[in-house]
C-alpha cells in the first residue's frame, strides 16, 4: 500500500465554476452553497467541491457527476457528521478530506484516513481571541514568537490541530485544547498520527495529518489541476 497522500493546493479562482461545472455537484452540495452569506465564500465552496469530484472522477475512472458521498458514523458520539466517503467506494477506494478557506482551496487523497486544512492568515486581534482555544503548550509556544509573526504561527498550529481533527473523523466537535500538535514537544502530539506544515503562500498556512507508524507524511503536492 502506497503510503503517500496525493495533495492539491489551488486557488479557487482558477477553478471553473460555469453552469456545466455546477451541474456536476448533488442538491446537499448546493444547498449547502447557499447557506454562505458572502459571496466569495460560497464561490471558493463551490469551487473546492468542483474540485474535488474532479480530482476523485480522474482517480477512479469515473464522471464526477456521478460520486455520491456519505458520512462515516462519528468515532467520538457515533453521529452521522464523520469522515466524508464515497458512498459506493470498495475496500480499495482512495480515502480524501478537503478544505477550503481564504480563496485557497486543499484536497489531500490517500489510501488510508487523512485530513488537511488551509486557512487564511488571521488578523492580531482574532490571534487574541481565539488563542485560548489552544492546548496550554501551544499557547506557552505562542506567548514566545513575536507580535509581527504571531499570527503565522497561531495559524500553522491551527492548521495542524485541524488536519488532524478532521482525520480522526470528529472536527472541531472534541475541543481544540484537548490535543497538542506544536512543534517545541514532538513526543507529546497524538500517539499513532504524523502532522507536516505545507508550503500556502505569505498569505496561507496549511497541513496535513495521516495515522501510521512514521513522525513524517509523505506527499506529492500539487498546484493545479493540471
Amino acid at each position: 500500500m502506497d503510503p503517500t497522500v496525493e495533495l492539491w493546493l489551488l486557488d479557487a479562482a482558477a477553478v471553473p465554476v460555469d453552469r456545466a461545472a455546477l451541474g456536476r455537484l448533488d442538491e446537499e452540495e448546493h444547498r449547502r452553497a447557499a447557506r454562505f452569506v458572502r459571496e466569495a465564500d460560497r464561490t471558493t465552496y463551490l469551487a473546492a467541491h468542483v474540485a474535488l469530484r474532479g480530482v476523485l472522477g480522474r482517480r477512479l475512472g469515473a464522471a464526477p457527476e456521478s460520486l455520491v458521498f456519505v458520512r462515516e458514523p462519528c468515532p467520538d458520539c457515533s453521529g452521522p457528521h464523520g469522515r466524508p466517503r464515497l458512498a459506493d467506494g470498495g475496500p480499495g477506494a482512495p480515502h480524501f478530506s478537503l478544505s477550503h478557506g481564504g480563496g485557497r482551496v486543499l484536497i489531500g487523497v490517500a489510501a488510508v484516513p487523512v485530513g488537511v486544512d488551509v486557512e487564511p492568515l488571521p488578523g492580531a486581534e482574532s490571534v487574541e481571541v481565539l488563542s485560548p482555544a489552544l492546548h496550554p503548550a501551544e499557547r506557552a509556544e505562542l506567548a514566545d514568537v513575536g507580535p509581527a509573526d504571531r499570527p503565522r504561527a497561531f495559524a500553522r498550529l491551527w492548521t495542524r490541530k485541524e488536519a488532524y481533527l478532521k482525520g480522526l473523523g470528529i472536527g472541531l466537535g472534541r475541543p481544540p485544547a484537548a490535543d497538542y500538535l506544536g512543534t517545541a514537544e514532538p513526543g507529546r502530539r497524538p500517539p499513532g498520527w504524523a502532522v507536516a506544515d505545507l508550503p500556502a503562500g505569505h498569505r496561507h498556512a496549511a497541513a496535513v495529518a495521516l495515522p501510521g507508524a512514521s513522525t513524517t507524511v509523505p506527499y506529492r503536492l500539487r498546484h493545479t489541476l493540471g
